[in-house]
């Protein structure tokens, strides 16, 4: 299976937030150097962190996390 980067966060809990909304969702999504993120805390390493998605998934996923929130 291959992994299509989707987005880049800067912020390691943004990233586990649209990793989550991804999950229920029912996406597979990862979360790459998820590892080196958490233990720099904030301050992550340069480029972000990538958000990847199964190749067959990268298009619908991309297109959920650009759509706009549902009204309340």
């Amino acid at each position: 299976m291959q992994l299509v980067t989707i987005s880049k966060e800067l912020n390691d809990m943004d990233a586990q937030m649209k990793r989550s909304q991804l999950e229920a969702a029912g996406f597979h999504p990862l979360l790459a150097n998820e590892d080196a993120a958490l233990w720099l805390g904030t301050a992550i390493t340069i480029g972000g962190i990538p958000l990847q998605v199964p190749e067959s998934e990268a298009a619908d996923a991309k297109e959920f996390l650009n759509a706009p929130p549902a009204p309340a």
